[in-house]
């Protein structure tokens, strides 16, 4: 009560407007002197008079003065109050609009006409005095109107309607001032837009400013599906899938206007502009947006209208640092009261710390300090902290180095200054870059962005240590880009990430090629956990959760292929610039395509069973084989599966179209392998291999439990029981997991005839090796002494002495020496081969011998001195392996 008492005080002696509000409002003031806030609310939001433009004034007053009354008391909080501010807003317009229509079609449903609110309105964080910035929009199919009527002309009257008993001023004084300038073009365009009109703009015409505006967008009245349909549609223009690194430069010129219009208000003092001023209010709002707008594309958990919540967001998501969050949080808190009570002292929509004293002062007091020389040293110190972390991002958007000369002698002398050996043919490339026949560098923007990151992009190129294949592969990225605004304002707000690229059009023609495919890949570089390993596959799904949201199963099918793209070609940049050991990231490899297939095999299941229904007492059972069941891919393996199903497979599914459970399954199959395998515009997946299932290419996709079981008993081949050694479950129940691999392990734990097996295994790799020759001199996995002797090797003696029975090699081979059954170098020959394995795929994947930038590359980060000890150590180890393999087969013959 002390804390009420004190804020009546206050306003009173401090606030024109306040003290006419309390006089005039004796009801609700004897509710707030009795410490029933909400019922006061309550009362003033069920104020009714003669009129709808009247009441809504009267409740206005009534909402402002508890409100006010409650916050100067420290009982509500800024979210609170900005919240209520802003639900009145949205309570308004809906009242006002019903009665518009009501006026001119007595009785016809609020429908057809739907308000979008922007800025401080659209996140819920109103001022008490601000204006709001809405959009009208109207659907001429279902908007009432009279029979003579035009709809569009309907609509407009509508609008102007609405606003008229929002902003009409009297006695009471207004609702509130409807600023409409945000709409599409306000100088020619109607203030009522029809729904499609205003998607077919903002799909193709908007500008970046606008794109902004929409991050703090949201229905808030009349038709709300309408709106809801208008904002969907609109969400590729707000939510760019790449990185758009050209709004911190949008942004940075938007400050500056700002700081130039606003000159003024710039120094703290009488006169701040807590809103505009530097370190202000405007400044902690654009820090967020910038952000979001460049990372909210891919991150739905980003796309939030309140700015504090917003940046809690970015922390969360590693995008902003929390000592930035907190800090900009706490200012953007401490900044919005401090306005309050501007705006509190007379009912003025001002922002600016008043220039006269004895307001100054008044406005100060109301905030309950001594005088207005209090406040502004509160201020100094929260704007000073804003404004440091503002400046970092502004200057982090980079300015326009000079340029490379466009014309003879001097462009080529700068050429060969930056060490290239043939500047000539570089001019040659750059005259064609140039020259507008290459799409990706056509429109004047991406020419400038071009041009601006184009001499530290020649300088990066020339240092790396392929300079020659380095600019032959850039030229032919650029060729196969749609679009490279975004890559070069990436570089050119990014400069670190330069020499990655120079390393990667040097050493890795794979991710060269994928750079060329999908630009945005670069996107991922920049985040701080880039260079990290991923993490295990629980991590990765929750990060695939997160980036799909509530997305629909077609919208899932292109984010899971842009966030396996984003990080196998993290994976890749990792493996050339040794960030991690090669096998780790094969282990990362096979973790995100374990995330990916069960991530995707979920949603195909759930949109299946909307169809078809279920079939009782059955499920889908997914078994991986080969490098992902050994936890081993590499950047380019296919995924080797075995999909099957349990229960009865006469039993038949419960939906609206029901299926008998062989063909459920195996049309269910047949869309779980499309979900991974079909590209989409977002690309491709993963090449998906099922010919190790029951029968190979003859048997069903999928297969019952049961006659797996028997056919692996009964009919199977040595060399499917060899395939089964690295097996590893990867979707289904924990039961139906356990039954199938009851049943794997009793087939590789029966007994055999070990002559039998062994000439069996002897003749299948005789025969591979006749059809499936070594590609080169790299291909470790097929030449003599290389990794499928060792595979055959370690299978032979898993399926005859019953050991070592792991997916993963490494591990398999460990437990077979610690048994005595393989020398200690043997495992030393599968950490070097299957390492190289791993490099060679994405380095030399014509497994020819590479450059020498590439050789020294690959012999560094196996850990060796060159290229020369490399091989001789890849000779060795052959070695060993044949002489494991004659030990176990005899004399090699092929």
């Amino acid at each position: 009560m002390n804390a009420i008492r004190n804020a009546i005080d206050r306003a009173s002696a401090n606030s024109p407007f306040l003290a006419g509000l309390m006089e005039r409002n004796p009801d609700l003031m004897a509710l707030i002197e009795a410490g029933d806030l909400d019922a006061a609310l309550d009362s003033a939001l069920a104020r009714q008079s003669e009129t709808v433009g009247s009441a809504l004034r009267r409740q206005r007053q009534g909402v402002a003065l508890v409100t006010a009354l409650a916050d100067l008391a420290g009982l509500w909080d800024l979210t609170r109050v900005t919240r209520i501010l802003s639900d009145f807003a949205d309570h308004a317009l809906d009242q006002a609009i019903a009665a518009a229509i009501e006026e001119r079609v007595p009785g016809a449903p609020n429908q057809g006409f739907a308000v979008i609110a922007l800025g401080k309105h659209g996140g819920r964080e109103l001022n008490y005095s601000s204006d709001i910035d809405p959009i009208f929009l109207f659907d001429p199919q279902t908007l009432p109107h009279r029979e003579r009527d035009d709809v569009a002309e309907a609509a407009v009257r509508y609008g102007r309607r609405v606003i008229e008993l929002l902003s009409a001023l009297d006695a009471d004084g207004y609702v509130f001032r409807v600023d409409m300038r945000l709409r599409p073009s306000p100088e020619v365009s109607p203030i009522v837009l029809p729904v499609e009109a205003a998607i077919s703009y903002y799909e193709s015409s908007a500008l970046a400013w606008e794109q902004a505006a929409f991050i703090r967008s949201r229905v808030c009245a009349g038709d709300r599906p309408l709106g809801d349909y208008f904002l969907n549609a609109i969400q590729p223009f707000i939510w760019r899938k790449s990185l758009d690194f050209g709004q911190l430069k949008n942004i940075t010129a938007m400050t500056a206007q700002i700081r130039d219009h606003y000159a003024k208000g710039q120094k703290i003092g009488l006169g701040y502009d807590l809103k505009r001023g530097h370190g202000g209010i405007r400044e902690c709002e654009f820090f967020a947006q910038a952000h979001q707008l460049i990372h909210g594309g891919r991150d739905v958990a980003l796309r939030n209208p309140d700015t504090r919540e917003a940046l809690a967001a970015l922390a969360s998501a590693g995008w902003i640092k929390p000592e930035e969050s907190d800090t900009l949080s706490a200012a953007y808190e401490q900044l919005r009261t401090v306005e309050h009570r501007l705006q509190m002292h007379s009912d003025r929509q001002t922002h600016s710390i008043p220039d006269n004293r004895d307001t100054a002062d008044a406005v100060a007091r109301l905030h309950g300090l001594a005088d207005a020389d209090a406040l502004i040293e509160i201020i100094r110190p929260i704007s000073t902290s804003v404004a440091a972390i503002y400046d970092r991002m502004v200057d982090a958007s980079g300015s326009e180095g000079p340029r490379m000369a466009e014309d003879g002698l001097p462009l080529e002398e700068q050429l060969a200054n930056l060490g290239y050996a043939d500047p000539a043919a570089v001019m040659q490339r750059m005259t064609r870059w140039r020259s507008g026949n290459i799409r990706a560098i056509r429109s004047p923007s991406a020419r400038d962005a071009f041009e601006a990151v184009l001499p530290a992009l020649l300088k990066a190129i020339a240092d790396a240590p392929d300079s020659d294949r380095a600019i032959a592969r850039f030229d032919n990225m650029i060729e196969a880009m749609p679009s490279a605004i975004n890559v070069f304002r990436l570089l050119e707000a990014r400069p670190g990430l330069l020499q990655l690229v120079a390393d990667i059009l040097s050493y890795a023609p794979t991710l060269a090629d994928d750079l060329g495919r999908q630009s945005r890949y670069l996107d991922a570089l920049i985040d701080t956990s880039a260079m990290d390993l991923p993490g295990d596959v629980t991590r990765l799904l929750v990060a695939m959760k997160r980036r799909i949201g509530t997305a629909d199963y077609q919208s899932t099918l292109d984010i899971v292929r842009d966030y396996v793209g984003e990080k196998r070609f993290a994976l890749g940049v990792q493996l050339i610039e040794g960030r991690n050991d090669a096998l780790d990231i094969a282990r990362s490899y096979a973790h995100l395509a374990e995330a990916a297939l069960q991530t995707l095999t979920a949603a195909t299941v759930a949109e299946f069973e909307k169809t078809h229904g279920r079939v009782p007492d059955s499920e889908l059972v997914i078994l991986a084989l080969g490098r992902l069941g050994g936890e081993a891919l590499t950047h380019a393996s296919d995924l080797d599966l075995i999909l099957l199903f349990t229960g009865d497979h006469l039993a038949e599914s419960d939906g609206a179209r029901p299926l008998g459970a062989t063909q459920y399954y195996n049309r269910l199959a047949q869309r779980v392998i499309a979900s991974l395998s079909v590209p989409t515009a977002s690309g491709a997946l993963y090449e998906v291999d099922t010919r190790l299932r029951p029968s190979g290419a003859d048997g069903l996709l999928c297969a019952s439990v049961k006659s797996f079981s028997q056919y692996q008993r009964e009919n199977a081949w040595t060399w499917e029981h060899m395939a089964l050694t690295r097996a590893r479950l990867l979707f289904g129940s924990d039961a139906a997991c356990g039954e199938v691999r009851g049943i794997i392990a009793d087939v590789l734990n029966a007994g055999r005839d070990v002559g039998k097996t062994r000439t069996e295994i002897a003749d299948m790799r005789k025969d591979m090796a006749a059809h499936k020759p070594p590609k080169g001199e790299l291909d470790v996995k097929l030449l003599p002494g290389g990794l499928v002797d060792m595979e055959f090797i370690i299978h032979m003696l898993q399926l005859t002495r019953h050991e070592g029975l792991v997916p993963q090699l490494g591990p398999a081979i460990d437990m077979l020496v610690r048994a005595g059954h393989l020398p200690a170098d043997f495992a030393q020959a599968y950490a070097l081969l299957g390492r190289l394995l791993v490099m060679v795929r994405l380095v030399a994947p014509d497994c020819a011998a590479p450059p020498a930038a590439a050789q020294s590359l690959i012999a560094q980060g196996l850990g060796y001195a060159d290229w020369n000890a490399l091989t001789g150590a890849i000779r060795d180890y052959r070695g060993v392996v044949t002489v494991e393999w004659e030990r176990l087969f005899g004399p090699r013959d092929f």
